[in-house]
């Protein structure tokens, strides 16, 4: 069902002070950035070997990204995980018994399906599953 690890999820309050520390300190490159306006969000992302770190800051102060910096704090707020078919690993999941968050997929980043489980099923870690186009 999971192929690999797509991207770490980072919650930040200022993306372009973010991509500075990524780009200047660590010396990766950011490769894009896009807003998902059905997520409330802008994101960069940066390749790190075949995983990225996908940066989000919130462009509303009620989305979901400006809340979890309101309760946690800047940091890791997901772990993504690609998988080949988004709908039948919800099913298998359901079957399972698992809490998702997402019962069916939605929109994300790169044109991307995605769908999250619920932290309180995954041992308090946002898990989202992500189906890229092929």
């Amino acid at each position: 069902m999971i192929k690999q690890i797509a991207h770490l999820g980072i919650a930040v309050k200022d993306l372009e002070a973010a991509k500075s520390f990524y780009q200047d300190v660590l010396g990766l490159k950011c490769v894009g950035e896009e807003v998902v306006p059905s997520q409330k969000v802008k994101t960069a992302f940066i390749p790190v070997g075949e995983v990225s770190i996908e940066l989000l800051e919130s462009i509303e102060p009620d989305g979901p990204i400006a809340k979890a910096i309101e309760k946690r704090g800047e940091g890791i707020h997901h772990i993504a995980y690609q998988v080949e078919d988004i709908e039948a690993a919800l099913a298998a999941m359901k079957a399972k018994g698992v809490r998702l968050i997402d019962e069916q997929p939605r929109q994300g980043a790169h044109g991307a399906k995605i769908a999250f489980i619920h932290p309180k099923a995954s041992l308090g870690v946002l898990v989202e599953l992500c189906e890229y186009p092929h």
